[in-house]
C-alpha cells in the first residue's frame, strides 16, 4: 500500500463491492469487539469478505471478524460492518478509516458506530450501555489524526468542525427509542487511545479529571473521517469492565473478559439497534 490513499482508491474499493451486492443502504454500523453477533440479525444478507476489497484493512484482533454484511433490518436496508481495524495494529491511520469514505461513496448517510469500552465513570457497571455524546481524540490531539496529510477536497474541508461530531437529533431519537423499547441507556464522554496496553491507574484517574466518562482504543478514527464526508453520526459504547483507579489492586483488565461481556450485552443491544434503525 502507498504511505496514504488517493481518491481513486476509495473509488475502486467502492466499485468492486457495488460488483457483488445490489443493496443500496443509507445506514451504516460497524460492530465493536464482541458484538459480531449482531449481525446475524440481517436478513437477505449479502456477505462480502474484506479481504475481496481492494485496499481494505485487515484486523488481526480476536472478535473482529472482518465482513461486510449487506441486507435488511428490521425491514430497512443497512450494511454491517463486522470488525474493525485499530491503529495499534500498525495500519497508517489513513488505511484504516478507508471504510467510512468507502461507505460515503456507496451512498451510507448516517453511520452508527459501537465498541467495547471501559467505564471511568464510576456510576457505570459491567454491561451498561453508553451512548456518546462527544470524544476526547488523544491520539489525534498528539498529532494522529485521520486527516494528517493531503486534503481530499472530493470528501470535504480541510479543517472540519467537530462541534456536533454526534447528531444531537439521533442522539435524543436514541433516548426516546430507549424509554420504548426498556433499554437502559447512559450518555457520556468517550476517550479514544491508541493501546494495545490498558489503562494505567494514573492515565485512568488523568481521563477522569478531563471530563471522560469511558474510554476504548477505536471509534474516535472513523467518527473524524464521517464527519468530513458529511455523514451523519451515532455512537454507542457497551461498558465490558469498569476500570481500576487503584494501584493497590491486584484485579486485572484482559481482552477475554471484554469479548465475554460483549457477547453477554448482545441481546439488549440488538433490541436497541433495530428499534433505532427503524425510527431513524
Amino acid at each position: 500500500m502507498n504511505n496514504q490513499p488517493v481518491y481513486q482508491d476509495y473509488v475502486n474499493a467502492a466499485e468492486a463491492i457495488r460488483q457483488k451486492t445490489n443493496h443500496q443502504p443509507k445506514i451504516a454500523l460497524v460492530l465493536g469487539s464482541g458484538l459480531n453477533q449482531l449481525a446475524d440479525e440481517v436478513e437477505n444478507a449479502d456477505i462480502i469478505s474484506s479481504g475481496d476489497i481492494p485496499g481494505w484493512p485487515g484486523s488481526t484482533v480476536e472478535g473482529h471478524h472482518g465482513r461486510l454484511v449487506f441486507g435488511d433490518l428490521n425491514g430497512t436496508s443497512v450494511l454491517v460492518l463486522q470488525g474493525r481495524t485499530h491503529f495499534y495494529e500498525g495500519t497508517d491511520l489513513a488505511w484504516i478509516t478507508l471504510p467510512v469514505r468507502v461507505m460515503h461513496l456507496l451512498g451510507v448517510e448516517i453511520l452508527i458506530v459501537t465498541n467495547a469500552a471501559g467505564g471511568i465513570n464510576r456510576a457505570y457497571t459491567e454491561g451498561d450501555l453508553m451512548l456518546i455524546k462527544d470524544h476526547i481524540n488523544l491520539p489525534g490531539m498528539a498529532g494522529n489524526n485521520p486527516l494528517r496529510g493531503a486534503n481530499l477536497e472530493e470528501f470535504g474541508p480541510r479543517f472540519p468542525d467537530m462541534t456536533h461530531g454526534y447528531d444531537a437529533d439521533l442522539r435524543a431519537m436514541v433516548h426516546k427509542t430507549s424509554s420504548e423499547t426498556g433499554v437502559d441507556i447512559q450518555e457520556g464522554v468517550y476517550a479514544c487511545v491508541s493501546g494495545p496496553s490498558f489503562e494505567t491507574p494514573a492515565e485512568l484517574r488523568f481521563l477522569s479529571a478531563v471530563g471522560a466518562d469511558a474510554v476504548g482504543m477505536s471509534t474516535a478514527h472513523s467518527v473524524i473521517v464521517a464527519n468530513h464526508c458529511g455523514m451523519r453520526v451515532l455512537g454507542i459504547s457497551t461498558i465490558t469492565n469498569v476500570t481500576n483507579i487503584d494501584p493497590q489492586s491486584e484485579d486485572v483488565t484482559n481482552h477475554e473478559e471484554v469479548l465475554e461481556v460483549g457477547k453477554l450485552v448482545v441481546p439488549k443491544l440488538a433490541k436497541l439497534l433495530r428499534a433505532i434503525v427503524k425510527n431513524i
